[in-house]
């Protein structure tokens, strides 16, 4: 689980690099590539949640308001006061931040059920807000014309080109995350997951670590909102509702929290259920996702990237 192998990375890397050309060839699948914008976005999410939950043992189903507020703060300040997005993107992870660290320091003195609750409540709330803030966020009907992104010049106005904008930074987060995940605060988050009370007794600082990676994934969740904003170039609340938070915990659950990998295996293949595979339940489409949920709590509870360990494990049994 904690092992770092660069091959699958680079094996992984190639493969997103060269997909847009290979999906450009095949009609049936050139469509794929907007759908794995979508699932970067949601790896950027994951990642952070893999860490804090899989990680540091806590329960959050308010993250979709993070990716609420960096979406919003994005499009508010580029819409209405034409601010640069780089610096408003900027900009809005640093507030975000500053939120979670406000939301965070008195939930996550509470434990299990109650601090998912907590973190429930603080979703609702938010997507109150922008429903009724209708001067300032639109209210339920959204905002428009959000400006797209560019460089020098260099717009990212293609969907192969916003791919690559999205899937670098997917590939940089998570290299530092893994590398995050070796580090001393990698260990103390693994023991306060074990035991919180056996973790403090050798000098953890449970709240301090716990804060920094709610913080740390709330900023991630935030960053991946402002790229949403800025390639649909239009945004309303029903994107950041429950459900959303709920599908998040689904996407780790299915990759497998404890396991980096995971959120990335969870995210691509929730992506695609969404957009391509389930378009045909339409209102059941909540019933297929409950029923992935409850197969893998009781039959692979480790998630996807858990079961080639399992199947090495049983081979050496065997042996």
């Amino acid at each position: 689980m904690l092992k770092f192998s660069r091959i699958p990375v680079l094996i992984f890397s190639v493969a997103i690099l060269l997909f847009p050309s290979i999906a450009q060839l095949v009609p049936a699948i050139s469509h794929y590539t907007d759908i794995l914008v979508f699932a970067g976005l949601y790896c950027l999410i994951t990642i952070g949640l893999s860490l804090l939950m899989g990680y540091a043992g806590q329960i959050s189903l308010g993250h979709a308001a993070f990716f609420g507020l960096g979406a919003y703060f994005s499009a508010v300040l580029t819409t209405r006061y034409g601010w640069n997005p780089w610096m408003v993107m900027v900009a809005g992870t640093l507030f975000t931040s500053i939120i979670a660290g406000a939301v965070g320091w008195p939930a996550l003195k509470l434990k299990g059920h109650y601090l998912a609750m907590a973190t429930l409540a603080f979703g609702i709330i938010v997507v109150i807000i922008f429903n009724e803030e209708i001067e300032i966020t639109g209210g339920p009907d959204g905002l428009t014309r959000i400006p797209g992104l560019k460089i020098m010049g260099f717009a990212f106005n293609t969907v192969e080109r916003y791919y690559y904008l999205v899937w670098v930074l997917v590939l940089a987060i998570f290299l530092f995350t893994a590398n995050l995940i070796q580090s001393s605060i990698g260990r103390a988050l693994r023991a306060l997951h074990s035991s919180e009370s056996a973790a403090m007794a050798m000098g953890v600082d449970a709240a301090k670590y716990k804060l920094l990676v709610f913080i740390y994934s709330a900023a991630l969740a935030s960053l991946a909102g402002s790229l949403y904003a800025h390639y649909l170039k239009f945004i309303n609340p029903s994107t950041f509702n429950i459900f959303f938070g709920i599908k998040l915990l689904i996407m780790i659950a299915l990759g497998g929290m404890h396991f980096l990998w995971g959120s990335i295996i969870g995210a691509i293949i929730i992506s695609f259920l969404s957009y391509e595979w389930l378009q045909y339940f339409e209102e059941l489409e909540i019933l297929v996702y409950g029923g992935i949920l409850l197969v893998f709590t009781v039959f692979a509870p480790g998630g996807l990237a858990a079961i080639p360990h399992m199947i090495l494990e049983k081979v050496r049994t065997r042996k």
